[in-house]
């Protein structure tokens, strides 16, 4: 049997599929969406919803009251930049920016909540405030951080808060989630070897060699996963560029060299325990070979942690729309998300919402040129946060 809402939303889809290739035509990177944040907030005033622009600069909030008598609120939370990659998905709408494009769905996120915040003014059949957080800069410009920090929840209370994330591995018609860290704290370090240099062909044994160094480094990395974080935690750490010496000098050693990483873990002991090691064993084998090192460890997003109450409103929400069965728990993702700084400050829940639509029900991953968000689960994810709605201000609230 269909449900009421999917059905209902699929009257409007069409406007919502066209602001969704608008938006992804027209892509704008972190803390630089001007155009999108003026299109969302012309959509909800133009539904008679109270809008708030500029919110950590770009960020736009558009709340609705229901009519029924509550005091409870919640945020519903989508994001709007786009990447630094060159599209080439060859779709009638395609970035017209050179270089950037809308890699990871941020256009399909926001064009959902949109149709949320379309049906919710025309159906506000519930007790409290519903908060629409369409946010900038998810991808590592500072977004969520800088709406925080500009008064989001004082301003816009909220109870709970939800975020929702489009996921093409898995096919449409079906939901992920799970409870606790969901996804990871994504962090990087920088490694400055540092030693004498000197002629590789003619005295080496006169020379700091800083090469070994960081070949020992290189190999060691892989021994603080392997040795010093638990067999039943989770941890990665990669590296991302070594830079060191000139191609065009091969027989000079080079007196500096440089390593960037990144890491990732899920819970703050783990993330300790990685930048304490990198430091150590940094130290330690540039000391040993007579060099020196300088460490950087940058924290950026926290682990996104799933709050257990949250997820059970957002697993019924989904289930009561494909069933039981559709609603699977996903592994642990090391991929970060900004999200994750609501979390800390309000309970609440991530989810995912399959976009897979290829013949084994998969399409293009995320942040890849060919991957274009799939617009035939826009009602599916409007109809979504409409049960998250429903699940904590509405008829089943409770």
């Amino acid at each position: 049997m269909a449900h009421p809402v999917i059905e209902g939303v699929k009257a409007f889809q069409p406007d919502l599929a066209a602001i969704r290739q608008d938006i992804h035509a027209h892509p704008e990177l972190g803390m630089e969406e001007t155009r999108t944040a003026a299109l969302v907030a012309r959509e909800l005033r133009a539904l008679g919803i109270e809008v708030t622009e500029g919110v950590g600069r770009f960020g736009v909030v558009g709340t609705i009251r229901g009519n029924r008598p509550g005091n409870r609120s919640v945020g519903l939370r989508a994001d709007m930049d786009a990447l630094q990659i060159p599209e080439a998905t060859g779709a009638p709408y395609a970035s017209k920016h050179p270089g950037i494009m809308h890699a990871c769905g941020h256009d399909g996120h926001t064009t959902m909540l949109l149709g949320a915040a379309r049906w919710l003014a025309q159906h506000r059949d519930f007790g409290g405030t519903v908060h629409l957080i369409f946010q900038p800069a998810e991808e590592g410009r500072g977004g969520a951080k800088a709406m925080l920090d500009d008064g989001l929840f004082e301003r816009f209370p909220c109870d709970a808060v939800y975020g929702l994330h489009n996921k093409p591995t898995i096919p449409a018609g079906r939901f992920a989630i799970r409870p606790g860290p969901a996804l990871a704290a994504a962090d990087r370090f920088k490694v400055v070897f540092r030693g004498t240099g000197g002629h590789g062909g003619s005295t080496p044994h006169l020379a700091t060699d800083i090469t070994v160094v960081q070949a020992h480094f290189v190999l060691g990395l892989q021994t603080i996963v392997g040795r010093n974080v638990a067999a039943t935690d989770a941890a990665v750490l990669s590296v991302g560029s070594i830079q060191g010496g000139s191609p065009i000098s091969p027989n000079v050693m080079p007196a500096e060299l440089t390593i960037t990483g990144t890491s990732r873990s899920y819970t703050a002991a783990v993330r300790d325990l990685l930048e304490r090691r990198i430091g150590e064993l940094a130290h330690g084998l540039a000391a040993l070979h007579g060099a020196t090192a300088e460490v950087e460890y940058h924290r950026g997003v926290p682990a996104t942690v799933n709050h257990p109450e949250q997820t059970e409103t957002a697993r019924s929400a989904a289930r009561t729309l494909v069933g039981e069965a559709e609603v699977i728990e996903h592994a642990p993702v090391t991929g970060g998300e900004d999200f994750s700084l609501m979390l800390e400050q309000r309970p609440g829940a991530f989810m995912f919402i399959g976009g897979g639509k290829g013949p084994d029900g998969t399409s293009p991953n995320l942040h890849t040129p060919h991957f274009d968000f799939n617009d035939e689960i826009i009602p599916l994810g409007v109809a979504y946060w409409v049960g998250v709605v429903d699940q904590e201000l509405g008829t089943t609230a409770g």
